[in-house]
């Protein structure tokens, strides 16, 4: 594996010689040098997309990357070194009392991994992934691609970095002038993110009219949201949306209180909306972490107490479950799905774990939420609490997107049944399929994370999961390249709502696949049907 050396030093060396050193790839203003993880692989780390969101770019929309600065800052070298990650974008707090602010405004790039060899021409499917982390935090670092190249070396994969918290998401009904802001600056980010792999991907040996976007979480969130948006222009064609967080996007009124409470937070609480965003602008990395942590902490009374995205009525239009209902998203092959027994909401209290998350919910809309709910159908009141939050907060996205999907397109639909085995849980919980697809990681606070080592079988498990992902990605048909022992993924639709349960062979075998083929409940069909009619009250 080639590691860190300073290639910068190398100034006058020619590109030919460079060559020798590792692999590279020539954008037209720049060459960079990537790092060779397998013998079939190269990770090329940290490439810019877009110009630093930084002093009065700070809650701004998107710039568009100047490669003239870029080649300017190269200095004539051969080869500007990508074989590090990058820092990651600031982090808020995960919610379990750790403080935030890691990281880097200068964050905006993508990982780009491709196979050894790979050259303009070679028109390879790409696979374009949108990380996790309710868009407050999350590191693309914590979950890396490597593997799957080396699986599949026929596929080009962008991991991305967009803005997090209130540096992606602040809000306030002013932002209608761009003069004082923009709204939704991190959508935004993976917006441009798209457009420069649609620009330069070629030059991996990747191709620009065949993107499949895939995200997880506020990824699979993301993914919803590019699907409805008011982009202008199509910059992909297939999408993966896994474990959809279903969070409410309020409008820029209903997130007026958390900016001023941010704002007074981070001592810009005085004077007009244009002397606050002077002060924001120019308050310190530490002032703006701090008040934002404080929001989700507890020390702001409001209903909205995240920055999440925002219908700005510009880009984001309408609330996508219902935009999906009315056929108004773009129709590509579809994934989607939801592992077994997630929840994103704590507590015991179904009724004020509701509100909480969809705070539009009246008493009476909570009340018919009950109704569906008995406590007789359940074992416990803790499964009880976990599938009457779980459906609407997420596992009812793949009902919402795959029903109005399939009257349209190829869409295929799942349910993740394996738990994380380092959880000390039975449960198949949020996030569990991460484990098993990028080598064991276990997410922390601040962009940490701990890889464990996998098993024979795990490894066998996390092969056949990514071998349906990438036959999509290759063909729009997660059975084209599927591994010959895993079984054939029917098609999803309405009147035949068919799912694959993606589960680890209970024998812990290493040949033989432990998925299967299965209908949805006609009781869940029912309640996210409940769930989904919901969609103007939970604001998703």
């Amino acid at each position: 594996m080639f590691t860190l050396l300073n290639i910068a030093l190398f100034s006058g060396v020619a590109i030919a010689q460079a060559v020798s050193i590792g692999p590279t790839v020539d954008l037209g203003y720049v060459t960079y040098l990537g790092n060779q993880s397998y013998p079939n692989t190269v990770a090329y780390l940290g490439i810019p997309y877009a110009e630093p969101p930084v002093g009065n770019l700070r809650f701004r929309a998107t710039v568009p990357l100047n490669t003239t600065r870029v080649t300017e800052e190269a200095k004539g070298e051969a080869l500007v070194n990508a074989t590090y990650y990058p820092d990651f974008c600031i982090q808020g707090t995960t919610g379990v009392g750790d403080a935030g602010g890691a990281g880097s405004e200068d964050c905006l790039k993508v990982n780009v991994y491709s196979p050894y060899g790979a050259k303009e021409g070679d028109n390879l499917p790409v696979l374009f992934y949108i990380h996790g982390g309710g868009y407050v935090f999350g590191n693309p670092r914590n979950w890396p691609f490597d593997s799957w190249i080396n699986q599949s070396p026929n596929v080009i994969i962008v991991s991305i970095y967009y803005r997090l918290d209130s540096f992606g998401f602040l809000a306030t009904p002013e932002f209608t002038d761009p003069t004082y802001g923009d709204f939704n600056a991190g959508f935004k980010d993976q917006i441009q993110a798209l457009k420069w792999v649609k620009s330069y991907i070629s030059k991996f040996g990747g191709s620009p009219t065949k993107v499949t976007i895939n995200g997880q979480s506020a990824g699979g969130s993301s993914v919803e949201l590019h699907m409805t948006a008011n982009q202008g222009e199509q910059l992909f064609s297939g999408a993966i949306a896994q474990s959809v967080f279903r969070t409410p996007l309020p409008t820029p009124e209903q997130q007026q209180p958390l900016f001023q409470f941010y704002a007074l937070y981070a001592g810009c609480g005085t004077g007009s909306v244009a002397k606050q965003m002077t002060c924001l602008r120019g308050a310190s990395i530490n002032a703006l972490a701090r008040a934002q942590d404080a929001a989700a902490q507890g020390k702001f009374s409001g209903l909205y107490d995240s920055f999440h995205p925002v219908l700005d009525g510009v880009l984001i239009t309408g609330h996508p479950t219902r935009m999906f209902q009315y056929g108004e998203f773009v129709h590509v092959p579809l994934i989607v799905g939801s592992t077994s027994n997630e929840t994103l909401s704590g507590g015991a209290n179904i009724s004020l774990a509701l509100k909480e998350f969809f705070p539009s919910l009246t008493d009476e809309d909570i009340q018919e939420f009950l109704w569906l709910y008995p406590a007789d159908e359940f074992d416990s009141p803790s499964q009880r609490f976990q599938v009457a939050t779980g459906e609407p907060d997420v596992i009812c996205g793949r009902q919402a997107m795959g029903a109005p999907s399939s009257l349209y397109s190829n869409t295929w639909a799942y349910r993740y049944n394996t738990p994380n085995p380092t959880s000390g849980a039975d449960i198949v919980a949020h996030s569990a399929e991460n484990w098993m697809m990028f080598d064991g990681t276990n997410t922390g606070p601040n962009g940490s994370t701990t890889f464990t080592p996998q098993t024979p079988s795990e490894l066998a498990f996390a092969s056949e999961l990514v071998a349906y992902w990438l036959s999509f990605v290759r063909a729009g048909d997660p059975n084209a390249y599927k591994l010959d022992k895993s079984p054939t993924w029917e098609q999803y639709s309405e009147t035949n709502p068919t799912r694959i349960v993606l589960m680890q062979d209970l024998q812990n075998l290493t040949v033989v696949s432990g998925s299967y083929m299965e209908r949805q409940p006609v009781t869940e069909t029912v309640r996210c049907a409940f769930a989904i009619s919901k969609a103007q009250a939970c604001e998703n």
